[in-house]
């Protein structure tokens, strides 16, 4: 068989435990191969994945490890056993696919040629086991239609892959929309389509692992404008700028301020987040969202600033020393997995 036309599936993961056997289980059947990229599991991850026919590609640790170099390496060995392989859907080990997500993703590649990758909607399997699983759930929810980029779930064209070199093994995080950044950049398209996807496992329990996560999101702003930022998008300066000015500029002038005016400085920037906090509120109740979401939102999202400030400061400072960003990890294993 060559492949010609095949859709194939790669799956990465480290001591996901029952959340990679549901992930792997949900593709098994309804694609034409499946590879499954370890990182150094210590559970049985490896055995229950060749249990289900998946082809199992053991990362070398001694080389830096990013989940863009295990995707790249995953989709290599999926053109090796699946010559000819047309489209493929990545999804995190901790990822469930939808009965009907691949049939739907895959008739709108079908239908536009120009698009390189479609996406859905990712959904939190339990968004009410804490506030952190549903903050996760809310930043899932993005607009349906023409979108800058895609998650670590989606259904890509080999072409459009094969065009960029598939994902920058460099890059920490946020390697799907530096990606994107570089698929846009040759003209292609990506989509967010009005359909269920995945469903994800945050198992997200304390404010430790939800700050850590926020830190992971403001490194990776900082290392995509730091490498496309001078593009006529200005990619991510955005979003690197925001929690300098929230996190940083703003309390420091107010703090440095304060004995000059006698402490109103610091009202006045406590006066400033309130009217922040009640702008971003007002916006999720314009949405329809209810109460408890929105307050949620307003909260965590000023709360976030300091968080993203801390991981654009990483950044910057490790470029400096010129030292590489170590992976930062804010979810431990599936209960029953060892990490050791």
């Amino acid at each position: 068989m060559n492949g010609e036309g095949a859709i194939g599936a790669v799956a990465i993961g480290r001591n996901e435990g029952e959340r990679l056997a549901a992930c792997l289980r949900s593709l098994v059947g309804r694609v034409d191969r499946v590879v499954y990229v370890d990182s150094g599991s210590t559970d049985n991850s490896n055995e229950l994945a060749r249990s289900l026919g998946v082809e199992v590609v053991e990362l070398d640790l001694s080389k830096p490890f990013t989940a863009a170099r295990a995707r790249n390496e995953g989709f290599a060995r999926l053109r090796e056993i699946l010559p000819g392989v047309e489209l493929v859907q990545f999804v995190d080990g901790d990822c469930e696919v939808r009965p009907d997500w691949i049939s739907t993703a895959r008739t709108a590649l079908a239908a536009d040629e120009k698009l390189s990758v479609v996406c859905g909607r990712r959904r939190e399997r339990f968004p009410e086991a804490s506030i952190y699983n549903t903050l996760t759930d809310m930043e899932w929810d993005t607009p349906v239609g023409p979108a800058q980029s895609c998650g670590g779930d989606a259904l890509f064209r080999n072409a459009a892959l094969e065009a960029v070199g598939g994902y920058d093994p460099s890059v920490i995080a946020g390697e799907e929309p530096e990606m994107c950044f570089r698929l846009r950049a040759k003209g292609w398209t990506i989509r967010r389509l009005d359909a269920e996807m995945t469903l994800h496992d945050a198992n997200m329990d304390s404010f430790g692992q939800w700050w850590k996560r926020a830190v992971r999101a403001g490194h990776a702003a900082a290392e995509g404008a730091w490498m496309h930022g001078r593009s006529p998008e200005r990619f991510n300066v955005k979003r690197t700028l925001r929690p300098v000015f929230w996190g940083g500029f703003l309390p420091l002038v107010a703090f440095i301020s304060a004995y000059w005016t006698f402490g109103l400085s610091v009202v006045a920037l406590l006066g400033v987040y309130a009217l922040q906090y009640f702008r971003m509120y007002a916006r999720q109740r314009n949405r329809g969202k209810p109460r408890r979401i929105a307050r949620l939102s307003g909260a965590f999202t000023l709360i976030s600033q300091f968080a993203l400030l801390v991981g654009v400061l990483t950044f910057i400072k490790n470029r400096l020393l010129g030292r590489r960003t170590r992976i930062i990890e804010y979810k431990g294993a599936q209960p029953g997995a060892s990490n050791a």
